[in-house]
């Protein structure tokens, strides 16, 4: 069976006068002429995305879609009909989102994360901006500490809303972001709790004793790039340590403590200052 709103490899079968036809079985799909590569032959297999054209025809296509099924993108918005809005996700036929699957009214120019979905209905490949249905509660093969991919697609007084792996629901509090972390923004993070509700909460350092490590290379290198002083101290405030190293004050501290023990910086009122570079 061939799949609608996902990428197969399949069998070039036939010719016609609009394309050529792919098979997988005795399912067959077109491919049209604009999107044949060049010499493609038949009996050979080719990697395609299959979608339902403007008549709901499935279709195959060689461009690559921003998402397939299953999968979150941020998205922008490209033209509004009388039924709900229409988004570029990378092929020729745009991604339509109806009224009554967005979180917000959208308007031309804007971009939002959406899930990529199928209408059990229609058939057609359609996106959504109400996630929360979209994402998985068991979190079996999650670990502590492990690392993960992020999409961030909320912003809340809490801090950013974050989609881990492509599956989950997670968030990185504000007192643990340290950069300033934007809608649509992909990263990476570890995993610091798994929680009972199946949501994540989400740091962007490693955690324990790599995280501490990091942390004290993070202040080598900026002594390093400031000529081997740096003007915080135990009562710069926090904002000041943040905006300086991205760490926080309390990360700052345990890592100015690691050199100071290493007796590889002094300590005054006017700052740290490397000791190397001093003699």
């Amino acid at each position: 069976m061939i799949e609608i709103g996902r990428k197969s490899r399949l069998l070039a079968g036939r010719r016609a006068p609009p394309g050529v036809y792919l098979s997988r079985g005795e399912d067959e799909v077109l491919l049209p002429n604009r999107h044949v590569p060049p010499g493609l032959e038949l009996g050979t297999e080719i990697e395609v995305f299959v979608y339902t054209d403007s008549d709901d025809r499935p279709v195959a296509t060689t461009q690559t879609p921003h998402a397939e099924i299953g999968q979150f993108a941020h998205l922008k918005v490209l033209d509004l009909g009388p039924h709900g809005a229409f988004l570029d996700w990378g092929l020729d036929k745009d991604l339509f989102v109806p009224f009554a699957e967005q979180e917000v009214r959208m308007a031309v120019g804007e971009a939002h994360v959406v899930a990529v979905c199928l209408d059990e209905h229609t058939q057609r490949v359609m996106g959504s901006s109400r996630l929360a249905q979209f994402f998985e509660a068991d979190l079996a093969g999650l670990e502590l500490r492990q690392l993960v991919d992020l999409l961030v697609y909320r912003r809340t007084e809490l801090g950013a809303q974050v989609i881990v792996n492509q599956r989950h629901s997670g968030l990185v509090y504000q007192n643990e972001a340290f950069v300033e972390l934007s809608v649509g923004q992909e990263l990476t993070g570890y995993v610091q709790r798994l929680r009972s509700d199946g949501k994540l909460d989400i740091s962007l350092k490693p955690q324990g004793a790599a995280g501490r490590d990091g942390d004290t290379q993070t202040l080598i290198r900026a002594l390093e790039a400031r000529g081997g002083h740096l003007p915080l101290h135990d009562n710069s405030p926090p904002e000041e340590i943040v905006k300086a190293l991205s760490m926080s004050k309390k990360a700052f501290k345990r890592a100015v403590g690691t050199l100071y023990r290493q007796r590889l910086v002094e300590l005054s009122p006017q700052g740290i200052t490397w000791v190397d570079r001093k003699k």
